[in-house]
Parts: structure tokens; C-alpha cells; sequence
């Protein structure tokens, strides 16, 4: 009973590591709390991109295509350019992070994002579509900025689940969307009597702006840059803390009291919730005897302060960063996880209308077949806190050579599914059972490497950061232009997807992590 009581304080209450004010809890149902503040409107701000940013993929099998008479191969042309957008944004805005600060990053790229989405009333063709999409994509870069904020707020030893649970909740906002936009499109051509011309247009003004806006305001008003802070001070504290934390240990004396222990160069403290408190600077250290006699360490794992400070990378830093094999170890992977599941979002509504036709001699319509592709992506809620969650675990025993081989394994296991369902040719239920399976291995290795991009060059966040969620994207891109050459045959380019994947997983088991 008193397990799960302080499970739920944690969830409420934000536990500080004084080394580096960081927090060892996730008090994600505490907005008051600046560090579950900081986490939920990380995510949000993630989650309302997608509103706009994944809007096109539910709409464009049916109502845009009849209405801008699009072929197969401009849908796939134009889902390409909507991710190349992305991926040039995400490779620059790593160090953006690091030199103005992950928050305002974020607005920024909520505010940019706004200004195309309100614009697409105006299109007119497929060149129009293209273009929009293009600039629209700028907000998939909002996944950089709120996987670096977190990392500013949140411990080595929840930073997995943080991470994960952030990117989980806002990657959810891809799946909401399949459902959102279809139910708009279709309230105000059926319900207000809007034609279908003007009908998908002006869904995106109504919701999609109005929600960006908003979220952004709310970011700029109530958001933090630092838990010390302005991002411009936050190498200032790092400065006076190594000598103001002072560590209470456990007597073992026959009297059993806690002795205070002054130490001047702290590099470690409790973690176990224990009491911490500050003191003025001291210049004394314990004796080798009074350490030995007089007490135990409760926690005697390190947790190292001078390397965890974002710092604005030089250019030198950042190709140094970006080329390095410890970068390589978790972009490879995200390549083959987040590119997968955004090719296969692109696809997915359309691949069912086609297996039901095929298959089972039964026709869905768009709504139908985008309800049962948001499964797809809202699964995000759920696998990828699992997958990190799991990684965080693993850990607390093995370290982070755990953290390599479980993303390994889940990358493997995911190009498996998608050997599987291209090989086997299954009917719709059999499809979307094995479609949920593939998306929980996806979901749950994008949740997994983002446990470890925060080891991989800790100083230069940002860019790590930056160059894994780009390199996701480039994914996109590339199993884009497999779905683009292959056009219809949706099960040939599934299998060859899958043995990328599984090829490239296997290739990154021999790089080290230092």
C-alpha cells in the first residue's frame, strides 16, 4: 500500500536532485509544479503539430484528390515534401536549442507552422498542395525542442519515461488526427451544407490554427527555460552548487543519528528521496577516519554536473557531434523507426480501402479507413512510454550498454512485422492486428533511443537531438520514395522496408558507446 502511495505522491510532487536541479520524480498531474508544467506543455506543444502537419494524409486518398484531381504518384510526391520540410528544419534547430533555449524554439516553430496552415485555403493545384505542405512541415520540427526541454528538467533516472511519455503523448497527436480532420471535413459539408471545394479548405483555419496559436501563447506565457531560470543564466548556477550541497548520511554509530558531512567537490548525492539539504560554502572535508567510523552512503551512485549543461556548440562541435559513430548508434535506428511510421501514416487509410476491396470484397470509406488507421498512431500513448520506461529500467541494472541492445531488439522485431505482413497478404482484421504489433515495436524503439540520445554527448544535447529526430525523418523520406516508385503495390515495398530495418539495426550492434 505505501509502494503505491508514493507512486502516486511522485505524480504530484516534483523530488530535486541539488546537483543539478533536476527533478527524480515526473509529477506529470501537477501543473502548478513547474517541472509537470514544463512536461506537459512539451508535449502538448508536440501533439498540437501534428493537427496540422498530419491533417493532409487522412483527407488526401479521398476529398483532396477528387477535388485537385491529384494521381497516385503527386499523393507520394507531395508526402515526400511535406517530410523534407522537416528534415531541414530538425537539422538546424538542435543548435537553435542550445543558443536560445528549447521553449522558445518551440514557439517559434508553432507561430511559423501557423502562418502556411492558414494559407491553405488558397491552394488550387498540386503544385499549390505541394508548397503548402512543404512549409507546414516546419512543425514537424517541434519534436526537438520538446525532447531538449525535457532534458533540461528531468533526471538521469526518469529521463527515459520522461522523454518517452513527451514524445508518446505528442506523436499521439498523429493518430487524434486521422480522426479530427475527417470529422471536421465531413460536419461542414453534411451538417452547414459546405461544399466539398470549400469544405477540407477551411478545416484547417478552424481547428489547426486556432489550436497552434493558442498552444503557443500558452508556451510563451507559462513555460520555463531552465528549473534555475533564463536560458541565458543557466551556467551561472553551475558555478556555486558543486560547494553549496551538503549530503546527509546514515549513521551507524550505536546511537544511530545522521551526521552532517561537508563536501566541497560534490560530484554525487542521494537518490532515494532522502533528506538533501543546502549550506553555505565550505572548505573542510571529512577525514578518511570519520568517513570510515561514522557513516554509510545511502545512494553512492554518481551523478556527474559538469558535462550536463547544454552549451552553444561551436561549428566544430556540431559536425564533430553529428558525424561521430556514438550519434550514428541511435540516428541509424531512428531512421529505420520514426521514418517507418511516417512513410506507413502516409499509406495506411489507403492500404486498408485497398485490402478490404481485395480481400474481403467490401468497400470502406475514408472515414471509415482513417478511424482504423489513427489506431496506428494514437498507440504512441502507450508503446513508446513503454519502450522507454523499459529502457530506463534496464538501466538501473545493466547500464547503458542495456539501453543499446533493447532499441536493438525492438528494431529488429519491427522489421520482422514488416517482413511478415508484406509477405503474408492478410485479410483486413488479420491486417490491423498485425499492423497494431508492428506499431508497438516502432513505437515502443522510438521511445527507447530517445532514453539514450541524453547519453550520447551530453554537453551538445541539442544537436544529438536535432540530427536523430532529422535522421527520422530522412527515413520518411526515403521509405517515401519506396511507397512513390512502387505506387499501389503497398505489400512488395512493406517486406523491403523491413529488411532496411532489420539491416540496419544489426549493422549498429558494433559500435560502442564511448
Amino acid at each position: 500500500m505505501g509502494s503505491h502511495l508514493g507512486f502516486i505522491r511522485t505524480l504530484f510532487r516534483s523530488d530535486i536532485n541539488p546537483s543539478n536541479y533536476k527533478s527524480r520524480t515526473l509529477p506529470a498531474l501537477n501543473i502548478i509544479d513547474k517541472y509537470g508544467r514544463t512536461f506537459n506543455l512539451s508535449w502538448i506543444g508536440f501533439f498540437v503539430a501534428f493537427i496540422s502537419w498530419f491533417a493532409f494524409p487522412p483527407l488526401i486518398h479521398g476529398i483532396i484528390q477528387k477535388d485537385l484531381q491529384l494521381t497516385q504518384a503527386q499523393i507520394a510526391n507531395s508526402n515526400i515534401i511535406g517530410l523534407l520540410a522537416t528534415f531541414l528544419v530538425r537539422l538546424i534547430i538542435g543548435p537553435l536549442c542550445e543558443k536560445y533555449g528549447p521553449r522558445y524554439v518551440m514557439v517559434g516553430c508553432l507561430l511559423m507552422g501557423a502562418i502556411p496552415t492558414a494559407l491553405i485555403p488558397l491552394i488550387k493545384n498540386a503544385f499549390g498542395l505541394m508548397m503548402i505542405r512543404f512549409f507546414v512541415g516546419v512543425l514537424g520540427g517541434t519534436f526537438v525542442p520538446c525532447q531538449v526541454w525535457i532534458n533540461q528538467f528531468f533526471d538521469k533516472n526518469i529521463i527515459g519515461l520522461a522523454n518517452a511519455l513527451a514524445a508518446g503523448f505528442g506523436n499521439a497527436g498523429g493518430g487524434a488526427t486521422f480522426f479530427l480532420m475527417p470529422a471536421i471535413v465531413s460536419s461542414l459539408m453534411n451538417n452547414n451544407g459546405i461544399s466539398q471545394y470549400w469544405a477540407w479548405r477551411i478545416a484547417f483555419p478552424i481547428c489547426p490554427l486556432v489550436i497552434i496559436v493558442f498552444v503557443a501563447v500558452i508556451i510563451l506565457i507559462f513555460g520555463h527555460d531552465t528549473p534555475t531560470g533564463s536560458w541565458r543564466t543557466r551556467h551561472l548556477h553551475q558555478d556555486t552548487r558543486q560547494d553549496d550541497i551538503q549530503v546527509i548520511y546514515r549513521a551507524e554509530s550505536s546511537n544511530n543519528t545522521n551526521e552532517r558531512i561537508p563536501i566541497t567537490d560534490i560530484s554525487s548525492c542521494v537518490n532515494d528521496g532522502d533528506t538533501i539539504s543546502y549550506t553555505s560554502h565550505q572548505q573542510t572535508s571529512p577525514t578518511t577516519d570519520t568517513l570510515e567510523t561514522a557513516i554509510e552512503p545511502i545512494d553512492t551512485r554518481i551523478v556527474r554536473t559538469d558535462d550536463e549543461i547544454s552549451q552553444a556548440p561551436s561549428a566544430a562541435d556540431i559536425w564533430k557531434t553529428t558525424f561521430s559513430l556514438q550519434t550514428l548508434l541511435v540516428a541509424l535506428p531512428y531512421l529505420c523507426s520514426f521514418g517507418s511510421e511516417l512513410a506507413v501514416e502516409g499509406i495506411i487509410s489507403d492500404f486498408y480501402i485497398q485490402t478490404t476491396k481485395n480481400k474481403d470484397g467490401i468497400v470502406w470509406n475514408s472515414q471509415t479507413a482513417g478511424n482504423w488507421a489513427a489506431m496506428f498512431g494514437l498507440l504512441n500513448v502507450v508503446a513508446r512510454p513503454l519502450g522507454g520506461y523499459i529502457s530506463d529500467v534496464l538501466y538501473r541494472y545493466k547500464g547503458l550498454v542495456a539501453k543499446k541492445w533493447w532499441l536493438i531488439f525492438l528494431g529488429v522485431m519491427q522489421g520482422v512485422f514488416f517482413i511478415w505482413i508484406g509477405l503474408a497478404q492478410l485479410h483486413i482484421y488479420g491486417l490491423i492486428g498485425a499492423m497494431t504489433g508492428l506499431a508497438i515495436f516502432i513505437e515502443g524503439a522510438n521511445g527507447a533511443i530517445f532514453s539514450l540520445v541524453p547519453a550520447i554527448h551530453p554537453k551538445f544535447n541539442g544537436v544529438v537531438s536535432g540530427v536523430t529526430g532529422a535522421s527520422g525523418n530522412l527515413g520518411g523520406i526515403l521509405f517515401g520514395l519506396i511507397f512513390r516508385f512502387l505506387g499501389t503495390d503497398y505489400h512488395k515495398s512493406l517486406w523491403i522496408i523491413g529488411i532496411c530495418c532489420v539491416g540496419s539495426n544489426l549493422a549498429v550492434t558494433c559500435i560502442s558507446l564511448k
